[in-house]
């Protein structure tokens, strides 16, 4: 007796050590996750960021889109609604199927936890039993740890702040937020979150308007998604989900056996029913039917993907998708987009199986006005692929004005003169026998020596790789690379004919320093972001990037007066079929290319106001039809967009800056009625001695205005502090100061236009071309400072 005693009391105090030991560590492990627990106050502030939406407009403010945010990788499509904005059967069937006494309980449900107990104490698997409180919780607070490996204590986290919501949030405000965030399956390029997403994706309608027979088929769908895939499986559900709907007297019976014999036709199936409701057959015949669109977009979809990509770069997703989302006001001008959208539908003549790719920006300030990247096909929407901006295609011809400009550069003039005749170059790599020897277009030839300027009328690849072998061909990779368009590893000389890749825009950039004194920018699409309150976060005209100077005023419209020459000197019986791209009384300058194969074709042309690109090609690559020409099939698109943007402005003439004066092209049996531009003496000021500060012309400051903006009356410039006019390329730095001025009184402001006197006021261009002939393209001395008149 004595020692059954002895054994009970310590029994007893094993026991209550034991007590004593679980308390203790389930305090420790209690006390742990009470401090990882998420803040179960943000829930409010998460679901609303997961709804955020921004929104993007064109620099009329008339919107363009919306970007669709994203958790993690993957694109969701969630628009946050009100409970007052979803249909009463929606929020019935959910609270029927998923958590009947949603109402009673305070995040957990004492019923559904004995359920789950009682079925593994039987050795069965736990189905269900979680709250509409807990699932909210595990699909926002804890959604990272969801994702990542199961752990014990992830349950019992759960409850805990299902508990902590009940106290701090109403009912209605947790069903609202459960219905703004609960997975409704696949979306093509999206997944579908929300109610809104779940109604427009399967059934094309908003939550308001569901019916009881849509609202019940989508409550089904809420445990598995994939339950779309078999409509025949869901049917049965559907009606033992009226049958509960009835028993907890959301609805009537005769509301019930109406919602039964509805015609419910989710997206992407055929149903057929009997006058009961039963099936008489149910087909899938599209399982794309019930896709949304990653960026929903009013306009300009290739446009705005690249919005997109540069708001990521500048602010990082989590600003761009989320904290409210973002409003965004780009660059686009919707007239120019309308012009680039007709060009390319009506583009006609394209070889079979080829496509396109269009962009105008404006010269003055590198802003992308207007961009597609298809071939479009009447109202239908173009495929994803934007070969305006993520085409890298070999480039041809269209990279000569920059050779030749570069050569304008060292001294060189457009009647320098280089031989049409075969040539041959030591090429230890990848060359056959050794050599890399050119040949000309369709390999004529005309064995003579001509003007450089005749040499890019005609497109000759024979005198186009002496002048860059003349002038070193790391000069025209410099330049390249100034303009963001590197050389390939190893062309060498191939590059001078175009063996370089880039995309059209980055084209469009590159030609317009020829109109903008010689000024490169990088494509710009956004002009302002701020976020939904209002909060400026990006201003270009108070963020101004600094332009790199490619060429002098002087030079750069040298280059320009050669472009233009292409467009013009040359008839198309003389081989001039660059001609095709002119419209109206616009001047007109550019060039056509042609990579090897032939494979890309191009035409990249400019006027005073827009510079624009237009690629033909096949998508995946190959080859088009030898018998095709850039200039009969890519002119012709260029034009038909430029004279669109162009239609109601008054004509303007290329800016011409100071210094330049024309002389007669000589051998005028090839080059009739020429004139070439050359510059004074006085402003000769090549790449040794390039001023990397001088602003751009004024008129380029204003460009935008000449699209649609409303014009300022007033504009800054940068004077000349010892001669109160406008500063020029010889004013030092130290000098020059900025103004606010009024547009109106400019002319007042303008250099005076008379030169200083010199021995000769227009050098002789054959005394010119005599010493700089001396050696390879010696570049002329810089002329002494000037005394001012």
């Amino acid at each position: 007796m004595i020692f059954l005693v002895r054994f009970l009391k310590f029994l007893l105090s094993l026991l209550i050590a034991a007590l004593v030991a679980g308390l203790g560590v389930a305090a420790t492990y209690g006390l742990k996750w009470t401090r990882e627990l998420p803040d179960y106050r943000e829930l409010d502030s998460l679901t609303r960021s997961m709804g955020s939406e921004t929104k993007v407009y064109a620099r009329d403010n008339t919107p363009l889109g919306t970007l669709i945010p994203k958790v993690g990788d993957q694109r969701i499509s969630r628009t946050l609604v009100t409970l007052d904005e979803i249909s009463p059967y929606m929020i019935a069937a959910l609270v029927a199927n998923e958590d009947r006494r949603f109402f009673e309980h305070y995040g957990m449900d004492p019923y559904g936890l004995a359920r789950q107990f009682r079925r593994l104490s039987q050795g069965e698997d736990v189905q269900g039993g979680s709250t509409l409180t807990n699932q909210l919780v595990k699909n926002t607070l804890l959604l990272e740890e969801y994702q990542q490996a199961r752990t014990p204590d992830r349950k019992l986290k759960e409850w805990m702040l299902s508990v902590q919501v009940e106290r701090s949030f109403t009912k209605e405000e947790i069903l609202q937020n459960y219905l703004n965030t609960i997975y409704w399956g696949d979306g093509g390029p999206v997944e579908l979150y929300g109610v809104a997403s779940a109604a427009q994706a399967y059934f094309r309608t908003t939550p308001k308007n569901l019916t009881l027979a849509q609202a019940a088929y989508l409550t089904i769908l809420v445990p598995r998604a994939r339950r779309y895939e078999d409509y025949a499986a869901v049917r049965p559900l559907i009606k033992t989900l009226l049958g509960r709907m009835v028993e907890d007297q959301w609805i009537t019976q005769a509301q019930a056996d109406a919602a039964w014999k509805e015609n419910l036709q989710p997206r992407g199936w055929q149903v057929k029913y009997d006058a009961q409701g039963g099936i008489v057959s149910a087909k899938l015949v599209d399982r794309t039917a019930k896709e949304l669109k990653a960026v929903t977009t009013t306009r300009a979809p290739h446009f705005v993907a690249q919005v997109e990509q540069e708001l990521v770069r500048r602010f990082g997703q989590d600003k761009v998708y989320g904290s409210g989302g973002l409003r965004v006001y780009t660059t686009l001008n919707p007239k120019v987009q309308n012009a680039v959208e007709t060009a390319s539908r009506e583009a006609t003549g394209l070889p079979f199986g080829a496509t396109l790719a269009a962009v105008v920006v404006d010269p003055g300030t590198s802003e992308v006005l207007g961009m597609i990247g298809q071939k479009l096909q009447g109202s239908a929407p173009p495929a994803d692929w934007n070969n305006a901006a993520q085409g890298q295609r070999q480039i041809g011809s269209t990279i000569k004005p920059i050779l030749y400009t570069t050569a304008l550069s060292t001294g060189l003039t457009q009647d320098h003169r280089e031989d049409d005749k075969p040539v041959s170059f030591p090429c230890p790599v990848g060359c056959k026998n050794g050599r890399y020897e050119p040949k000309n277009f369709e390999g004529a030839t005309t064995y003579r020596e001509m003007t450089i300027r005749e040499a890019l009328d005609r497109s000759l690849n024979l005198v186009t790789v002496r002048l860059a072998d003349r002038i070193g061909v790391n000069k025209l990779f410099d330049k390249l690379r100034a303009m963001d368009i590197p050389p390939n590893d190893g062309t060498g000389l191939a590059a001078a004919l175009g063996a370089v890749e880039t995309t059209p825009v980055k084209m469009a950039a590159a030609y317009a320093p020829f109109v903008n004194g010689g000024l490169y920018r990088a494509p710009r699409y956004i002009d302002r972001v701020t976020t939904a309150r209002g909060e400026v976060l990006y201003d270009a005209a108070t963020d101004p990037v600094r332009p790199k100077r490619i060429w002098t005023p002087q030079v750069a419209f040298q280059g320009l007066d050669m472009i233009r020459g292409v467009v013009n000197d040359l008839t198309e019986v003389q081989g001039g079929l660059a001609g095709r791209a002119k419209f109206g009384e616009w001047p007109v300058a550019g060039k056509t290319g042609t990579s090897n194969g032939p494979k890309d074709f191009w035409f990249v042309g400019t006027t005073p106001v827009y510079t624009g690109a237009v690629w033909v090609g096949k998508q995946q690559g190959g080859d088009m039809p030898v018998n095709y020409y850039s200039g009969y099939v890519n002119a012709p698109i260029w034009r038909r967009m430029m004279e669109l943007a162009h239609q109601g402005m008054p004509v303007r003439q290329f800016s011409e800056p100071p210094g330049i004066y024309y002389a007669d092209a000589p051998d005028p049996q090839f080059l009739p009625n020429v004139k070439l531009a050359f510059i004074e003496r006085r402003y000769w000021n090549y790449d040794s001695t390039i001023d990397a500060s001088a602003p751009p012309p004024v008129q380029y400051r204003e460009s935008r205005y000449a699209q649609g903006a409303s014009d300022p009356s007033t504009v800054i410039i940068g004077l000349d502090r010892t001669t109160n006019r406008m500063a020029t390329e010889f004013t030092p730095p130290e000098n020059v100061v900025k103004r606010r001025v009024q547009i109106s009184e400019l002319p007042a402001y303008a250099p005076d236009p008379k030169p200083a006197p010199l021995t000769d006021q227009q050098p002789d261009p054959a005394a010119v071309k005599a010493v700089r002939n001396q050696g390879t393209a010696t570049p002329a001395p810089k002329p002494a400072p000037l005394t001012q008149p």
